[in-house]
């Protein structure tokens, strides 16, 4: 096996049930405490109770699972900002991680995105088949920044050209269509039932004024500096997710999009607990990004994969493509996979599917878009199918 299957699932107020990931084939349950705000401990006790969770659903069913990733720990906003109480939310994730190691949870998985996760401007884009994928598209989110978001001095931040188009283009899109936009952008988190307002974007936005890449990066060195030593102890690995897109989004820097930013980051931090998600679809979202590079120079630092597909296409505009196609160029990625795993005898990966299309019955049911069930089964049965071929053809 070149990875360990693995599914993300949201807890107990997911619809997606743990007996459903049984039937989709995964054993690995990546998973974590929503329910605990930012910057508190992750007791013992409350990471027990999820540990139970898994527990009980293993004996009903034959089939087992564990919980194999944390996805994710969040950082607190104040440790991005270097503000002066970052000290206390930064004791406080190392204690979550040496309660994790104790639990016997040794990945974590986490970003260093400022204010928003991954971002899209259309959560339900219409295929041609009929199902809905998500949809980056540049253009649209200018129109957000300049006419909904209305932040202050937002067209500097954007080509003349680019910033003319949207300004043509706005009075003509119809309500409806705004309010898609509006919708995907406030788009709450899993797991985060409250949501962004504007206002509240906004206010994220401004806590971030004056702050550059190069001090939001400073800040994650000394973040890591700070809590990688407390992780190798605690035998937990932390592996960053890149950014999603990567590059800044409205006005805010963005430190881990490329192989530039990795190397800063392993060199300044170079134990090998200090490691990467690597994300297929967000290293993939820029063309400049050679993805089978970056798993050959970091293949021993790759503690975790969410292996997805996006179709690049002209002006940053992009959309989630079947996990086979796209502009990933799977096969090759999954190929590149095998040889470092087979040059450095090492132990399946976990490897989760990423952000399927919602598709056939889903598509008239509440879901978290990216996050449907069958959307995902397809990926992870593509991409299981293409894990065996690989491994067959080339052993033989």
């Amino acid at each position: 096996m070149i990875f360990e299957q693995s599914w993300r699932w949201y807890g107990p107020h997911d619809p997606v049930s743990l007996k459903d990931i049984k039937q989709a084939g995964a054993n690995g349950v990546v998973t974590a405490l929503h329910h605990i705000p930012v910057g508190e401990v992750w007791s013992m006790e409350e990471i027990q109770k999820r540990k139970d969770l898994l527990e009980e659903s293993n004996k009903r069913d034959r089939f087992p699972l564990h919980w194999n990733v944390v996805e994710s720990l969040p950082v607190h906003e104040h440790i991005k900002q270097g503000k002066g109480d970052k000290a206390t939310f930064i004791e406080n994730y190392k204690e979550s991680l040496r309660n994790l190691g104790k639990s016997g949870i040794t990945r974590v998985c986490y970003n260093f995105m400022p204010v928003l996760d991954w971002l899209r401007t259309n959560v339900r884009y219409r295929l041609e088949d009929g199902s809905t994928a998500l949809l980056h598209d540049l253009q649209d989110l200018i129109i957000f920044d300049l006419f909904i978001l209305k932040r202050e001095r937002a067209e500097e931040d954007y080509d003349p050209e680019m910033a003319e188009r949207a300004k043509s283009r706005y009075p003509q899109m119809p309500q409806e269509e705004l309010e898609r936009l509006r919708e995907s952008l406030l788009m709450a988190l899993p797991g985060d039932r409250k949501g962004f307002t504007l206002e509240k974007l906004r206010q994220g936005l401004e806590s971030y004024k004056g702050i550059s890449a190069e001090q939001l990066r400073d800040n994650l060195v000394d973040f890591l500096k700070e809590i990688i030593p407390v992780a190798e102890e605690a035998g937990v690995k932390m592996a960053i997710h890149p950014d999603d897109p990567p590059w800044p989004v409205l006005g805010l820097p963005r430190v881990v999009s490329d192989i530039d930013d990795l190397n800063y980051i392993f060199s300044k931090v170079p134990q090998k607990a200090n490691g990467l998600t690597f994300c297929s679809g967000s290293f993939g979202a820029s063309e400049k990004n050679d993805l089978p590079g970056i798993i050959k120079t970091y293949y021993d630092r790759i503690h975790f994969v969410h292996l997805r597909s996006v179709q690049r296409e002209a002006d940053s505009r992009f959309y989630e493509a079947n996990h086979l196609e796209g502009s990933a160029e799977m096969y090759k990625l999954v190929r590149t996979f095998y040889e470092c795993q087979k040059g450095q005898k090492r132990e399946p990966i976990p490897m989760r599917p990423d952000h399927g299309h919602q598709m056939l019955d889903d598509l008239e049911k509440t879901t978290y878009p990216g996050y449907s069930a069958i959307g995902r089964l397809r990926g992870l049965a593509e991409l299981r199918g293409l894990e065996m071929g690989i491994e067959r053809s080339l052993e033989n």
